[in-house]
This record gives structure tokens, sequence and C-alpha cells, in this order.
């Protein structure tokens, strides 16, 4: 059942059969050496969508031009119809765009709580001056975001007695959880997840898939993740778009990429056929 936080944190897209993300020939060299090559790509709206490939392939890169980390050398990315191409991260994430890392990226030192209120700034509009002479509205602002973030925390599983806790002192696991509800305090409409279960065990892998698909699900977000584990992939994504060597070698659902020869010989080799 859809919790209260669930329906407040809930991004609702456009409803019309346009894509959420449109990117068009990406290209991205670094000093001559070429990270991504005329990269086509979609995102429906209200999907899971994976893209996957060979260490090197280029996927991290891509996922970095999406969310503003890094600038297209040519060609361009469209979301909601706003060209984000050269859009500095700050503001993507205030059109709708939140993403997580590889390597969790948690402020250690700081509390849980703290930690999903700071995902909640682009969102808010007091001034610094407000927060000095703490102003009512200032005041009320921090409230609601305080109220937002205990509510995000029930949402992904993390117990209100863990607030006051350092981020550092968190299982693994539930740090993953933390920077998700961290990602998800800024109401995003694309969450983008890079290696979501890196690192976990098979039972942190199986909570975690089945988390994700409950997070599309409930809220109606639109996902686009980056993952090795296969079973993980298969499992919960609607289409996938296969890198290597920077380019785009495939894309269509879990069973025609499992069954695309060419995708068998750059990366999932032949047992994937089993």
């Amino acid at each position: 059942m859809t919790t209260e936080a669930s329906v407040e944190a809930a991004a609702m897209g456009d409803a019309s059969g346009r894509p959420l993300l449109v990117a068009r020939a990406v290209t991205k060299a670094f000093e001559g050496l070429i990270a991504n090559r005329d990269i086509d790509f979609e995102i429906p709206r209200h999907s899971i969508v994976s893209i996957i490939g060979p260490n090197g392939a280029g996927k991290t890169t891509f996922f970095n031009q999406l969310s503003g980390v890094y600038h297209p050398t040519s060609g361009t990315i469209v979301f909601e119809g706003t060209d984000i191409s050269h859009t500095p991260p700050h503001e993507v994430a205030g059109l709708g765009v939140a993403r997580t890392y590889q390597n969790i990226r948690l402020f250690q030192n700081m509390t849980v709580l703290a930690n999903v209120m700071v995902g909640r700034h682009v969102r808010m509009h007091g001034q610094w001056y407000g927060a000095i002479a703490r102003m009512a509205g200032i005041r009320a602002e921090e409230a609601e975001a305080e109220r937002r973030a205990f509510g995000l925390l029930e949402l992904v599983g993390l117990a209100r007695s863990t607030s006051s806790e350092l981020a550092r002192n968190l299982p693994y696991g539930d740090q993953r959880r933390l920077e998700v509800a961290r990602a998800l305090a800024s109401d995003p409409k694309l969450l983008l997840l890079d290696e979501p279960t890196a690192g976990m065990n098979p039972g942190e892998t199986k909570q975690m898939t089945d988390f994700i698909a409950r997070l599309q699900r409930d809220l109606q977000l639109t996902v686009l993740l980056i993952e090795h584990d296969m079973k993980v992939v298969m499992g919960v994504s609607e289409r996938i778009t296969v890198l290597d060597y920077g380019e785009k070698i495939a894309e269509g659902t879990p069973a025609e990429i499992r069954a695309n020869p060419r995708v068998i010989e750059a990366y999932l080799g032949k047992q994937a056929t089993a």
C-alpha cells in the first residue's frame, strides 16, 4: 500500500506518451579519448531502464552527462522539453533529476536525518539572512523539510531511531538506502542509480531489487540504473541499453538482450543463454 510519505514524495510526470528524457548523438571526448560516441537514448516515463556493458564501456560517463556532471562534446540531452546538455548539476537537480553513486557519497559525519534534509535543499526557498534571523517562514520551511525527511526514512525502510545516528555508523545496506532517501528528498521525476547493489550479499541484493521496483511503482518514478548484476537487471528492467567501447551496441527488452549475439559476445557470455 502507498504510504502518506509515498504520496507526498511522488513526482507525477506528464501523462503524454513523450519520453521523459531524450539523448541524441551524444559524444564525450577527453583530450582525444572518446568515452561516448553518437549515443541515441530515450527513457520512457514511469519505467525502469538499465544501462549495462563491460568495465570501461562509458556507462558512468554517460550517467554523468545526464546529471550535469559532464557536458557532451557534441549532441543534445533534453529532459521534459528542456535542453540540459550544458546545464550545471544543481540546476539539473532542480529540474527533477536525482542520482546516487557507485561509491557511496554520504556526508559521513552528519546524522542520518541531516543527510536527507540536505537533499531537500533544491526545493527550499529561504535565504541565508532569513536563517540567521530565524524568520517564521524559514522555521516553517525547515520544519516541513524535517517532517518529510522522517517520512522518507520510513519509506526506504530505515527506523526512526536511526535518524540521530551518524551516517558512517549505519550498516552498508542501510547506507545505500539512506543515499536513495537523500536523492528522493529533491522530489525527482528521474532517479539515476549507479550500481545500487555493489558490495551487497545476495540477500541484500534481493531486498534492494524489490525496493527499486516498489519505489517506481509507489512513487510513479522513472528509474535509470547502471548495474553489473544481471539477475537484478533482467529482473527489474523494462528496457536495457548495452554499451561497449563507448558506443551503443544493442537495446531492447530483457529477453531480446539475453538472446542478442553481439551482447553475448561482448558482455553476457554464452552462459547467459543456458
